[in-house]
């Protein structure tokens, strides 16, 4: 698909933002998804790079650091704030290789109680992320301001901004542990651990980019704090997913798409699969 078309259909991203607070690309893969974000003259406050984790249900790629390196210079271009998850032990190989012009802000951890691995020495119970961005691209501590807080910060009283922890304590989405939220996505995050990483980069009216949604969980935490989101998958069903989650249908556009992606190996098509199961699969080649 050309970057052309995709220009010529901007009217079509605005349109969908405007109805709808979210605008869903049709299925393709993170390069694309981005340059097309580009094209149209958009730009986000942040984006969020939740790629496969090069083990367990995704399956691998042998380029994968290049792979990675690769996503985060295409999301500096757009984006004031870049989010890349991960397992520590993936996102540890990350830090001291930062493209410029981003920098290292936090290593966030979001931290879960009820980890299901079945592995006999350590349990796995957290997701990595680094949070990087442009030099001096602006933070809000101030939405995490209590009711108390604000008041004092009114009258001039708040003596320092408190900032939130770097670790997010959420369960994962597990058994009957957020049950009505389940999508059925092998690697989905709770809403909430995305709310605290908008919250923090955003203001309401502002723009979150997703070019590896899965079932669409940025764009719900997004239109729950007021933002609005752009989001595609390379997957079709994961995109259906959310487009049945979200109840918004994916923009259209010229010409007929053929995915680049590679490498991976998708969730077979009609299998629910639950983050438990995800969690399961990773921790099995860490068992002694």
């Amino acid at each position: 698909m050309s970057v052309v078309s995709v220009a010529e259909n901007q009217s079509a991203i605005q349109q969908a933002l405007a109805q709808h607070g979210v605008a869903i690309l049709p299925p393709c893969d993170v390069m694309e998804a981005t340059a097309m974000f580009k094209a149209a003259g958009l730009h986000a406050q942040c984006t969020i790079l939740d790629p496969w984790y090069n083990k367990g249900i995704g399956g691998t790629r042998d380029d994968y650091h290049a792979f990675v390196i690769e996503m985060m210079q295409a999301a500096a271009e757009i984006s004031d704030h870049v989010f890349f998850w991960g397992f520590p032990e993936i996102v540890a190989r990350f830090v001291e290789k930062i493209p410029a012009p981003l920098e290292l802000v936090a290593w966030l951890t979001w931290y879960y109680k009820n980890s299901p691995s079945v592995i006999r020495g350590w349990r796995s119970s957290q997701n990595a992320c680094l949070h990087l961005a442009h030099p001096g691209a602006k933070l809000h501590p101030e939405h995490f301001l209590n009711a108390a807080q604000k008041e004092k910060q009114k009258e001039g009283k708040l003596r320092y901004m408190p900032g939130p922890t770097s670790v997010i304590e959420e369960p994962l989405l597990c058994g009957f542990v957020g049950k009505d939220e389940q999508t059925g996505h092998p690697a989905q995050k709770p809403v909430a651990v995305f709310q605290r990483i908008i919250l923090m980069t955003t203001n309401p009216g502002q723009l979150v980019f997703d070019p590896m949604c899965g079932s669409g969980t940025t764009a719900e935490a997004a239109m729950a704090v007021g933002c609005k989101a752009i989001i595609s998958d390379v997957s079709e069903e994961f995109t259906e997913l959310a487009e049945s989650r979200l109840g918004v249908p994916r923009i259209t556009r010229l010409g007929e798409h053929k995915s680049k992606a590679k490498g991976y190996h998708r969730a077979q098509p009609g299998r629910k699969v639950s983050a438990c199961r995800m969690e399961e699969e990773v921790s099995l080649p860490f068992q002694d």
